[in-house]
């Protein structure tokens, strides 16, 4: 069997959560079926950087261009993209369609996203989205029919092995700086509640909005910053941390959730989006559109120990429940069943 997969996201330092989903499903089903073999591909603009990776044994590396007709039993696109090769079998994963729903983006990229997510779903046979809530989304604004949408969910990165260390008096959000994952409202809720000995430190890098936040937050000397951060730098925040606030305000998945909880952090998340379907009753779910409500659940995380302990046991036990192996082996049974309808 010959498969081919878009691998253009998978490049780079400063992976998003494409990125690192990429990097999982590409390796991950290399090392899984070392009888297939697999072709690395990548659009124009990425091909050269390619070849700063080693690829397994049966993977080989090759350029994605549009008007190509390939020989590949079958070609999975990673990031709700599928241009206009021509292919025996085609799979696509979607993992949201926020730039449809909400301010989150400009004009011009809404427009792009918008006709590339419609190509990418008339052109797959089978579409794998990240989670539920994403598929009813490709379902009610792109018109694909359920019995083409198949859900797998993302695994969780396990923690690194770094020297134990105190925990600090400290609220952790990971992720973009950007207007969709309600950076401000979690910033003035942080301020009205929490003790002068507390701090918030936001890691990550900028992205659409972000000007306002770093605004705000401006000569605020409890609020930190960081930018982007390697993943020792992120796993070292993980380990000195009381508790992890997330309320986005729309999420396809929400990766920063679970390797929290797989690092023991109580977490606080939105109860809208896919972050409900992914934390489950694991987290303090909050009304992200609502300060108060935001506010009112940092206030329990900073005042109950107790309540500290048990959704950080329970967090623990939600994280074991995902894993990138599971995600590998469910797009493969994709694959199959595609190849063998």
């Amino acid at each position: 069997m010959n498969i081919a997969l878009d691998a253009t996201y998978s490049l780079g330092r400063h992976l998003t959560g494409v990125g690192v989903y990429s990097r999982q499903l590409l390796f991950g089903l290399a090392r899984a079926h070392p009888d297939t073999r697999f072709a690395f591909q990548y659009r124009p603009h990425r091909f050269l950087r390619s070849f700063q990776d080693t690829l397994p044994p049966n993977a080989h590396r090759g350029l994605l261009i549009a008007s190509r007709v390939s020989s590949c039993d079958l070609f999975h696109g990673l990031n709700q993209r599928v241009d206009s090769g021509r292919y025996r079998r085609t799979v696509c994963t979607f993992h949201d369609l926020f730039v449809l729903t909400g301010d989150y983006s400009t004009p011009e990229f809404r427009e792009k996203f918008a006709e590339q997510a419609r190509v990418a779903a008339q052109r797959s046979d089978l579409i794998i989205t990240v989670s539920a809530f994403t598929a009813d989304q490709v379902h009610s604004l792109l018109g694909v029919e359920r019995e083409r949408i198949r859900v797998v969910h993302h695994g969780v990165r396990p923690p690194l092995a770094l020297a134990p260390v105190e925990r600090e008096k400290m609220i952790l959000f990971t992720g973009a700086i950007q207007r969709r994952k309600n950076v401000l409202r979690l910033i003035e809720a942080f301020e009205r509640v929490a003790p002068p000995d507390w701090s918030l430190v936001l890691a990550g890098s900028a992205g659409f909005g972000a000007e306002e936040i770093a605004q705000r937050a401006q000569g605020q000397h409890r609020i930190t910053s960081t930018g982007y951060v390697s993943d020792v730098e992120l796993e070292s925040l993980y380990c000195r941390a009381t508790a992890f606030a997330f309320p986005s305000l729309d999420e396809g998945f929400g990766m920063p959730v679970l390797d929290a909880m797989a690092r023991g952090l109580p977490v606080l998340t939105s109860n809208r989006s896919a972050l409900p379907e992914v934390a489950g009753d694991a987290a303090l779910l909050v009304d992200p559109l609502e300060v108060e409500s935001i506010a009112a659940g940092l206030r329990k995380l900073i005042e109950e120990p107790a309540l500290r302990t048990e959704l950080s046991r329970q967090g623990m036990e939600r994280a074991k429940q995902f894993s990138w192996e599971k995600a590998v082996q469910e797009t493969w049974q994709v694959y199959c069943e595609l190849l063998n309808g």
